[in-house]
């Protein structure tokens, strides 16, 4: 039994994620993804008061602990979620459960279609909307990246969460991507604490 889980130890880790599909972007729409993704401002957490921040910082570490065990990895990654969500205008709560299902918080995750990183960003992404040497499995990058598009899916399908959370999994018309990850937002990663 040993000799035959022993390879797996050493393969690349592949995530669950499917494959968003390519589609043709107004100039306008291209223009304002690439913004979102090109801000190179210091990522900071938004909160109506610091106390609120440091309730669901410390409240979110703990619900991250057992899948994150470094707890600097863990605080770095949840402030970046508050960051890019807040700034994408998502909820960070919604992004933790895309995270979840995607990749299951493996930062180097790689998908059978080769989506990469937290929230599973296709490559062709860069080409689309970033610049060339963004590197999809560093934090901030992946998560502008998903965010962004993520908000771009949510603003074509006129807020419908479950539309736009197949179109970001490239499964759109089927509902177990969307229905998992609605689940993990609205059970494990819900909030009811102050937000941004």
């Amino acid at each position: 039994m040993k000799a035959l889980l022993l390879p797996l130890l050493f393969m690349p880790a592949l995530a669950l994620g499917g494959e968003q599909k390519y589609e043709p972007l107004a100039d306008s729409v291209r223009q304002r993804l690439s913004r979102m993704v090109a801000d190179r401002a210091p990522a900071g957490m938004h909160f109506r008061e610091p106390s609120d921040g440091q309730r669901w910082l410390s409240e979110m570490d703990r619900r991250l602990e057992k899948r994150i065990p470094d707890r600097q990895q863990r605080l770095e990654l949840l402030r970046t979620v508050q960051y890019e969500a807040t700034r994408a205008r998502l909820d960070p709560q919604l992004v933790l459960g895309v995270i979840e299902v995607e990749s299951g918080f493996r930062k180097y995750a790689v998908s059978r279609a080769g989506a990469r990183g937290y929230m599973q960003v296709m490559p062709f992404w860069v080409n689309l909307i970033g610049q060339r040497g963004h590197n999809l499995f560093h934090l901030r990058t992946n998560l502008a990246y998903g965010c962004a598009i993520l908000r771009h899916y949510l603003d074509l399908e006129k807020g419908d969460y479950f539309r736009a959370l197949g179109r970001y999994n490239g499964s759109l018309g089927q509902a177990q991507y969307p229905n998992l990850v609605l689940a993990a937002w609205r059970g494990r990663w819900k909030y009811d604490g102050p937000t941004a």
